[in-house]
């Protein structure tokens, strides 16, 4: 770093992407990217006279995919606020809603910790329960904003409506954050709530069961005095933050929701496949919700595991945290890479006999 970086950005302990190698081909089982491709709608929506409208910024309103998507979810257009990929809003509502603090899972998304750091917010990290369940009960009201990721990740373990309610009832005074980027898995989303509870954000992405991580696209759902708050802050950094490309492709994905819909359950399909295959090897399996497993065995150390399948060409997402060090986060793909990724497996484990 140079000399002239803040002090109190030395220290940042910053957020690891997962691996993105350009030596050879992999099959990509570590960063839950979908592995079917956009819709035609967005395939047809990106074209040559978007491209060459790229001179022009964009909406900075983006009225039309607010629109589309308050049509979806039967809420208004201001109930709904756009952002350069859902951390964006994370970020901001760490910017935002943070004036006591922040509390979030210990084992979660490890972005909420990198903001909290970035914008040196107190900040509290609740302990799993001995299963790596969130107790809503932990997540009672002393006005610091609560972050849950539901379904958590890396874990794929979900809270019900009905917990995230007692949640919003045991902070009134709070924002509580619902970040339900994996939720068209398997999970219930909470975002009705917002007419009965002005203190609940529920953000979701395009990034997963929408197929465009690349196209950074995320969305909020809140009551209108929240989107407001949020929209303050962008039109305080990046006006223009949703490019007209992202834009029109963002408006063909809701339209084509169904063809969504129909490859999340191709996604379970491959994911309850993948779990009887692991356990049938002697793994232990987290329940999940997500379009990922978190998994260990006790024949083989998770680094191992992580490591020598990379030999074979496929990666998976191994954390160093001592309470998850054995597992290993698997992505959910194809059904054909899915069959690769248990060949593998099978065939590590008879090695090492």
């Amino acid at each position: 770093m140079s000399k002239f970086l803040k002090a109190r950005y030395c220290s940042l302990e910053v957020y690891t992407p997962g691996e993105q190698p350009r030596d050879k081909k992999y099959i990509k089982l570590n960063t839950n990217e979908s592995p079917f491709p956009p819709s035609e709608g967005v395939i047809k929506a990106v074209n040559e006279n978007e491209v060459r409208d790229l001179r022009l910024y964009s909406d900075p309103t983006a009225n039309a995919l607010k629109a589309a998507l308050a049509d979806l979810h039967g809420v208004r257009p201001e109930n709904i606020f756009l952002s350069n990929g859902s951390d964006d809003i994370l970020n901001f509502s760490f910017m935002a809603f943070t004036e006591k603090g922040a509390m979030f899972p210990e084992i979660s998304y490890g972005f909420y910790e990198v903001f909290a750091e970035l914008h040196g917010i107190d900040y509290v990290k609740v302990p799993l329960k001995s299963d790596f369940s969130v107790d809503p009960e932990d997540y009672t009201g002393d006005g610091k904003m609560v972050v849950i990721a539901n379904p958590n990740a890396p874990t794929g373990l979900c809270l019900s409506v009905n917990d995230i309610e007692g949640i919003l009832k045991a902070n009134p005074k709070s924002v509580v954050v619902i970040d339900e980027a994996y939720v068209d898995f398997g999970g219930q989303s909470c975002y009705p709530l917002i007419n009965k509870y002005k203190n609940l954000l529920v953000v979701q992405t395009f990034s997963k069961s929408r197929s465009m991580a690349g196209a950074r696209l995320g969305f909020a759902i809140a009551d209108e005095e929240l989107i407001s708050d949020l929209e303050r802050i962008k039109y305080s950094t990046n006006p223009y933050n949703i490019n007209r490309l992202t834009m029109a492709a963002g408006v063909a994905a809701v339209k084509d929701n169904d063809y969504y819909m129909e490859n999340c359950q191709k996604i379970i399909e491959n994911r309850d496949y993948t779990t009887r295959e692991l356990e049938a090897l002697g793994f232990y399996v987290i329940p999940s919700k997500a379009n990922f497993i978190f998994a260990k065995s006790d024949k083989i150390g998770g680094e191992e595991l992580y490591l020598k399948l990379k030999d074979n060409g496929i990666l998976v997402r191994h954390f160093t945290k001592e309470a998850i060090k054995d597992f290993n986060r698997i992505t959910i793909g194809s059904k054909a890479e899915m069959e690769a990724f248990i060949k593998a497996t099978k065939q590590i484990l008879e090695d090492i006999k």
